[in-house]
């Protein structure tokens, strides 16, 4: 009953948690990234939103590559807290400009996101992450 309310950090529990989240979080945010790098290296016409002003081309291919390589950083847990910082400024794009006007329905999932990537900045990756094994 005592570790059941144990809320000591540094425990193997919370270590294990941060792994399930990070891969967990990054494989499916790869679902959403896979598909743009598709369209990126299929050519053609693209149609993306510009919300900040930098042209349809860029603003796909920063989004792009964030949810692509954030993902696969977050998952690998090398350099976790920048990749989380990434996602987390993409995410906040996507749901406070993009589908600003959206029902909430729309924002929901970008707010998740935006929640986990905001804990994984304060977290870090955990025992289990290549950013701990290379600042040995």
């Amino acid at each position: 009953m005592r570790k059941l309310f144990s809320t000591t950090p540094g425990t193997l529990s919370t270590h294990i948690s941060l792994l399930i989240l990070r891969l967990g979080i990054g494989a499916l945010m790869l679902t959403h990234g896979w598909p743009k790098l598709n369209r990126l290296l299929a050519g053609g016409e693209i149609s993306f939103p510009d919300p900040l002003g930098i042209g349809t081309v860029p603003s796909l291919v920063m989004a792009t590559l964030t949810e692509v390589a954030g993902s696969i950083l977050v998952m690998l847990g090398l350099a976790t807290r920048l990749a989380a910082f990434s996602l987390a400024f993409t995410m906040m794009v996507a749901v406070f400009i993009v589908h600003a006007d959206d029902p909430f329905s729309r924002m929901e999932l970008g707010l998740i996101y935006l929640l986990v990537y905001i804990v994984l900045m304060i977290t870090g990756s955990g025992k289990y992450a290549l950013d701990r094994y290379l600042s040995k």
